[in-house]
């Protein structure tokens, strides 16, 4: 009897683009997600969400120079801005209104945002410049206003969050632009954010 030699595709799998036998191949940032359960991928998808809030609320976790936000989605993003619309049209007078403002100022402002910092030959996309994660600070700041309804107290929120957003908007973005434009594409940055606060503020 001829002896017929049997073939078996090899299996490999690996993080951070290493190849190593016996899996699938995976790399922490780009993997194949078709296979995975649906509830590792939610998981997955909130520990970035965490990871992505962690870097704005906390100056210790700019270390690394916002390569976290680097990494955009556009899950938290879109939370964050209906939570916040949803807030400032509770007691707006007219409510769709205020509602769509806060999703022409955060979306537009981007976009405007991301032109200034390409003119200025800036490394950045669109959906990096999206300013979602960055405005918790000031998501925060309307709810407790919402909730302690004081205009002193309303003030007193919106300056910490504003102050608090920009800064680490600023320093996500100053990474990313040449050294003798930073200032020219700051600026736009904190104007964005005095938008917000003065909404805020005025709802």
């Amino acid at each position: 009897m001829a002896y017929e030699p049997t073939y078996q595709s090899p299996q490999f799998h690996g993080g951070d683009g290493m190849v190593t036998p016996s899996g699938s191949i995976e790399s922490q940032q780009g993997r194949c997600t078709l296979d995975e359960p649906v509830t590792e991928t939610i998981m997955r998808d909130l520990r970035s969400i965490g990871m992505k809030l962690k870097y704005v609320m906390l100056p210790r976790a700019r270390e690394d120079k916002g390569q976290g936000l680097r990494e955009w989605d556009l899950w938290g993003p879109l939370v964050l801005c209906l939570a916040l619309g949803i807030m400032l049209s509770m007691h707006a007078e007219q409510a769709s209104l205020a509602f769509g403002l806060v999703f022409i100022i955060v979306w537009v402002g981007s976009g405007i945002v991301t032109i200034n910092a390409l003119l200025l030959k800036g490394k950045i996309s669109f959906f990096q410049s999206a300013r979602g994660y960055c405005i918790f600070p000031l998501v925060i700041a309307a709810f407790c206003s919402l909730m302690l309804n004081v205009i002193w107290l309303k003030v007193i929120f919106v300056t910490i969050g504003f102050t608090w957003a920009t800064g680490a908007s600023v320093n996500f973005m100053s990474e990313l632009l040449p050294e003798d434009r930073k200032a020219l594409g700051v600026y736009p940055v904190w104007l964005f954010y005095v938008a917000i606060a003065w909404l805020i503020l005025i709802s």
